[in-house]
């Protein structure tokens, strides 16, 4: 039962959390788990990557392509459906071993019961087709009339995004194509059917769909049923598209279903042999966290690096489908440890993006690379100034995310770095890595500010991680950030000057950097970092917190007014008070756990942790990571499960202001790997070699996974007495290994068993 997520029987009022529980995609597209027979009403969508729109002057957003899925069983004029229909039982479930979704429904009419079974995936081997195979039996004779087809009729956020709408029909097969309303984009969806046995068919279509018509005269107790081809394209000439959906359907009928589904099963065996996380001893950690290694799988550009991850996933439009800093943050270890050339496609997003961020830090009146806190396809910030609704005056309140979080290009230079020491792989840097590292150095050179009578470089006037205090200044999590990008900026260009001293002078003269070097040195060596309290350990979080009031989290909640007020801004409840939204400093210390002590990191994680919201998806995870790094898994246990479950139960926050904000949450599902690799079995990279410090949860027996560092594949199995490394015998080099105090260096195709030294439970954290 691990790979099965199920739900018995139908409540009308999940339809959209399970849209999203039970999600099919392939990075590419992503199909929301709604029935078939639904309307744009109960929003099904299949959200495309990388293709956006905007219409007049609503948010730009991306495209939901028409439904090609769509499909109702008609008895007797009624559209059977759990939403109108009589029924006695109904199941919907979805195997992430394979990526299939499945739905079960017995449908009651007069006497007559109709059992209706659908299968269907998005295939991994063909990313731009999706097939879905109907079954149904009656036990009485009747006529079934089937209307299946491409529904046009999408639902949008912000739309209509799609115009021009062309119906086609020939050899078989039915199409749609039509515009997008911005970038005259064309959008081509193709359908092909094979029926069991013979029926009568008739093409209905209107201004916005073309669907057919099939009456089958069913006998009882016989099953019929149908399987659908269905491709969906996108791209500049609408002939073209149209074309390749049409070759790739006729392709798919020839394949038939079950080769089609036995490829794509292929291509999910071996993700998950590169990924998967055995935990013995705890089935619900188990399920959890499969099912968050699922979603971020589902979402991962395996075959671009001109897309990325969007904060809701490929889930639909919410948050403007744009790329935040949770992938280089929460989502991105996962890929590094395991398909390291998808990780590549995501650093390299940013890369193609630069010359958006280009605009932007130009656009503000600085130099260099300042990222978009919301980013789309070109890179240009689809943020807007007024991102919420005050639920009392109904009016837009003005926010700084776009403005002021300018820790977003520290984020995008931290991950081409890690992306660069995990894999050795100099062509990242090469093809424009190191680019955008010297530019965001450059960028935060540009937007800091020197203080003569303190001899130091601030950063002031910025939002950090905690959104509810805007406009704060030496925030400590974007000072850290931004030292970082520093160095590695630098570090950068001494792999370039010393390996490809072409490519180096070459670059020098591009930016025209050789004078930026003294500045951005003066810049490192001066720069203010906040330090703990020599007293407390504390670390404030940014100038003046301290001197917030200091209420308690269940006295603010009491001051609520209306659920979905908004807390932040320039008269949330929150800020001017300590609660913080997400982790913050402590965020920090998870990043730079070899720069601060064990203590220092237990003073923060006591203080921060009663006085954080969690009111981001973003949080819990990073509080498991560092009470599991300060030896403590006891507490570090039920943030883990938080947020590895928050796509399962639905439970998390829904609205700010009047801003719908659902979905998946695919930083959470990488936040869930991260506090259970890095965090339990406490793995961490640090100068080319592998550390553990494992801290198992008190009823853990064990966890297995496998890793990838520099192209070479290990198996690792944690127990609460020993930590098990095997190398594999493919592996062509020797890997050094740190378990607690003990290093070895195991060879290709070795095994070596360590002490466990780590501790199982901590000394008590103040909750």
């Amino acid at each position: 039962m691990s790979w099965i997520v199920e739900e018995i029987g139908f409540d009308p009022n999940r339809i959209t959390t399970n849209g999203n529980k039970f999600m099919l995609g392939n990075g590419a597209m992503g199909y929301r788990g709604t029935l078939e027979e639904f309307k744009k009403e109960q929003l099904p969508a299949c959200t495309l990557a990388g293709l956006y729109d905007k219409v007049g002057d609503q948010w730009r957003e991306p495209i939901n392509a028409p439904n090609g899925l769509f499909t109702q069983l008609i008895l007797n004029g009624e559209i059977l459906s759990p939403l109108t229909s009589r029924y006695d039982s109904h199941r919907v479930a979805l195997n992430i071993r394979d990526a299939t979704y499945h739905r079960d429904t017995a449908f009651v009419v007069g006497d007559n019961r109709i059992e209706v079974r659908t299968r269907r995936f998005l295939s991994m081997e063909h990313l731009d087709l999706i097939l879905m195979k109907v079954e149904f039996r009656c036990s009485q004779d009747c006529e079934i009339t089937v209307r299946t087809g491409i529904d046009g009729d999408v639902w949008d956020i912000n739309g209509p995004h799609l115009q021009e709408y062309e119906l086609s029909a020939g050899d078989g097969l039915i199409g749609l194509s039509c515009i997008t309303q911005e970038l005259k984009k064309s959008v081509s969806v193709a359908e092909g059917i094979t029926l069991v046995g013979a029926a009568e068919e008739v093409l209905i279509q209107d201004s916005l769909s073309m669907l057919r018509e099939i009456q089958i005269k069913c006998f009882a107790g016989e099953t019929y049923g149908f399987t659908k081809y269905v491709a969906v394209g996108f791209g500049d000439q609408r002939e073209q598209v149209s074309k390749t959906v049409q070759s790739r359907v006729r392709e798919a009928m020839r394949d038939r279903y079950e080769t089609l589904l036995h490829r794509h099963a292929l291509h999910w065996e071996r993700k998950w042999e590169l990924s998967d996380v055995e935990i013995e001893g705890d089935d619900d950690a188990q399920f959890a966290l499969r099912y968050s290694i699922y979603q971020l799988h589902i979402i991962a550009p395996t075959e671009s690096e001109k897309v990325s991850i969007p904060a809701r996933g490929l889930s639909g439009q919410v948050y403007k489908g744009a790329v935040f800093w949770d992938t280089e943050m929460f989502m991105l270890p996962f890929f590094l440890y395991s398909q390291p050339k998808i990780a590549r496609n995501l650093v390299m997003y940013r890369v193609h993006t630069l010359d958006g961020a280009r605009r932007k830090a130009a656009e503000y009146g600085y130099r260099g690379a300042y990222y978009a806190w919301e980013s789309q396809d070109t890179g240009d910030d689809a943020c807007t100034l007024f991102n919420i609704t005050d639920v009392f005056t109904n009016r837009p309140m003005r926010t700084y995310f776009r403005d002021k979080q300018v820790h977003i290009s520290a984020d995008a230079a931290y991950g081409i770095w890690q992306y660069y020491e995990f894999t050795g792989d100099d062509s990242v840097l090469l093809e424009g890595g190191a680019e955008v590292l010297l530019e965001c150095a450059r960028f935060f050179y540009s937007y800091s500010y020197y203080k003569e009578e303190k001899n130091r470089y601030e950063i002031l006037d910025v939002t950090g991680p905690d959104e509810y205090h805007e406009r704060v200044n030496n925030n400590a999590f974007t000072n850290e950030l931004v030292r970082t990008t520093l160095e590695i900026a630098f570090k950068a260009m001494a792999v370039l000057e010393s390996k490809y001293p072409e490519a180096y002078a070459s670059l020098m003269e591009k930016l025209d950097f050789s004078e930026d070097l003294g500045k951005l040195s003066s810049m490192l060596g001066q720069l203010y970092t906040p330090q703990p309290d020599p007293a407390t350990l504390v670390i404030e979080q940014f100038d003046g917190y301290s001197k917030l009031e200091d209420v308690d989290l269940r006295t603010l909640k009491s001051r609520i007014m209306d659920k979905n007020e908004y807390l932040g801004g320039g008269n949330g409840l929150a800020t001017t008070t300590q609660i913080l939204k997400q982790a913050d400093v402590v965020l920090m210390l998870h990043l730079f756990k070899n720069r601060f002590s064990q203590e220092v990191k237990k003073a923060n994680w006591e203080y921060y942790e009663p006085r954080t919201e969690h009111g981001s998806s973003l949080s819990s995870c990073v509080y498991a990571l560092v009470a599991a790094d300060i030896g403590n898994s006891d507490w570090a246990y039920p943030y883990f499960m938080r947020t590895a479950t928050i796509d399962l139960t639905g439970d998390s926050k829904q609205y700010v202001g009047t801003l719908y904000i659902g979905g998946t949450h695919p930083a959470a599902n990488g936040g869930a790997w991260m506090a259970a690799v890095l965090g339990f079995a406490g793995l961490h990279l640090r100068e080319g070699k592998v550390l553990f410090q494992p801290s198992l949860p008190e009823h853990w027996q064990s966890i297995a996974f496998p890793i990838q560092i520099r192209g070479q594949q290990f198996r690792v199995n944690v127990t609460a007495t020993e930590v098990v490394i095997l190398s594999d015998n493919r592996n062509k080099l020797q890997q050094t290994f740190q378990v607690g105090t003990e290093e070895r260096t195991i060879e290709p195709g070795g095994r070596s068993s360590f002490p466990n030294e780590g501790k199982r439970r901590g000394d008590g954290l103040a909750g």
